[in-house]
């Protein structure tokens, strides 16, 4: 007879929340399912899920297609190619000074960052509110991480004088500071100053940085962008990728520059990580990405042009959740999110059953309102802050370029009609957000 035995799991394994994306899909499913029971069909609404709508660059897929053929293992680093032109791109781009010898290439930057938190001995400092894909990886590696909450009054910025207080409390450990600009959940932008006035405190204690700068090119300013690794450039790991410049996020091509210094001793630990987990990043993928890290003016042209409808779908979208009464938003300089927050209507949401942050983003997807949102836990929000990343993308991103390239919008009024005509689901997704709100504020929405 058969034996059936218990398989168990690693312990640490339960602390480990379901990803961002599974559990709103999960969430979204069950929630169908319960409109379907009651005749319901009207559309969702998806602020949850940020990925570039646009498609791939086309000089970027046609060099994947001439490049398939490369089915040989390559070096855990990265090609020499490759490498060589992330290192002159940083430097055109961002003025970080690095030769190719500081620069490593992975499976998406997510890997990128397991890798680094897997070899670096320091205790991880985490800005809240945060990405939601930090503290899951050190959970997952069962380490811990420090929060630093950030204030509304600093724009949701890290403040220096915040960091100072915390690394001062164990001034003889290393730790490791996460710095995302610019910012996932909030669309902040960091300036030269407040950068250095960051690197200033972490040169006093030895604080390394890590700086996750993988929507630098989608700063809707190029020209206010500064780059981490070229204020504190001994102390700073910068990450980047092809996910959202370049809307290849299923292309996994992740980069970092590591910092000045004993560059051989941390890359062969890096390298060795990288080569137990994978060998090395998909070759045909490696050979397509220096196109897109080696200038060419196609690329160049897509990216400006997506950036600048990222802008005015953020511009559009955060003003009009400002006019909703008791909603205060962040103001996007980059990216594709912005923070909503409805913490002012704390009281009017308890009584309609919304008592935890982790509520709201349950709540707003709840019959008849059908928003898709992320709070909470996933933003390593305290319980009782009631706010929600907005991602701005549902829309049809190859409609939306076809539109601008067409007749690009001069004034504000053709931003508005450019939004109103690209992305009709967005807008009325607001009108949504807006209907709940009014449900919160007259006592006839009820959450259970």
């Amino acid at each position: 007879m058969r034996q059936i035995y218990a398989i168990r799991t690693e312990p640490h394994l339960e602390s480990l929340a379901m990803p961002e994306n599974l559990r709103i899909g999960l969430m979204t499913a069950r929630q169908r399912e319960r409109c379907s029971r009651i005749g319901c069909h009207v559309r969702y609404f998806n602020f949850a899920l940020g990925q570039s709508p646009f498609p791939v660059p086309p000089a970027l897929s046609a060099a994947l297609r001439k490049e398939a053929g490369a089915g040989h293992y390559t070096d855990a680093a990265g090609v020499p190619e490759l490498r060589d032109a992330v290192a002159e791109y940083y430097e055109e781009h961002f003025r970080v000074h690095a030769g190719p010898e500081q620069v490593i290439v992975g499976n998406g930057t997510e890997e990128i960052l397991y890798i680094l938190f897997t070899v670096l001995d320091a205790e991880v400092v985490i800005p809240s509110p945060s990405w939601a894909g930090y503290a899951p990886i050190l959970r997952l590696l069962g380490k811990t991480c420090t929060t630093l909450s950030l204030n509304r009054e600093d724009g949701y910025r890290i403040n220096s004088s915040d960091l100072e207080a915390i690394l001062a409390k164990n001034p003889d450990r290393r730790h490791l500071l996460v710095l995302n600009n610019p910012n996932n959940p909030t669309g902040a932008l960091y300036s030269r100053q407040e950068l250095a006035r960051i690197a200033d405190v972490c040169r006093r204690y030895g604080c390394l940085v890590l700086a996750d700068e993988v929507y630098a090119l989608t700063t809707y300013r190029p020209e206010d962008f500064c780059s981490m690794g070229a204020v504190y450039p001994e102390g700073t790991f910068v990450t980047g990728g092809l996910s959202h410049d370049c809307s290849a996020a299923g292309y996994r091509l992740g980069v970092c520059v590591i910092p000045e210094g004993d560059q051989e001793s941390l890359m062969q630990h890096l390298t060795r990580v990288a080569a137990t987990m994978y060998t090395s990043v998909a070759t045909p993928i490696q050979y397509a990405a220096v196109a897109a890290y080696a200038g060419d003016p196609a690329i160049k042209e897509y990216v400006q042009t997506t950036r600048e409808i990222h802008r005015v779908m953020g511009g559009y979208m955060s003003r009009a959740f400002e006019m909703i009464e008791g909603v205060e938003v962040t103001h996007p300089e980059g990216g594709f999110y912005f923070l909503a927050d409805f913490s002012a209507l704390a009281g009017d949401l308890a009584q309609s059953g919304v008592r935890y942050a982790n509520d709201l983003s349950r709540a707003l997807l709840d019959h008849p309102h059908h928003v898709a949102t992320v709070s909470g836990d996933a933003l390593m929000l305290p319980s009782d802050v009631f706010a929600t990343r907005i991602a701005f993308v549902d829309y049809d991103g190859r409609r939306a370029m076809e539109l601008y390239r067409e007749k690009p919008p001069e004034t504000g009024l053709d931003e508005i009609a450019f939004v109103q005509d690209a992305a009709p689901r967005m807008v009325e997704g607001v009108e949504a957000v807006r209907k709940f709100v009014e449900g919160v504020r007259r006592k006839t929405i009820r959450f259970v």
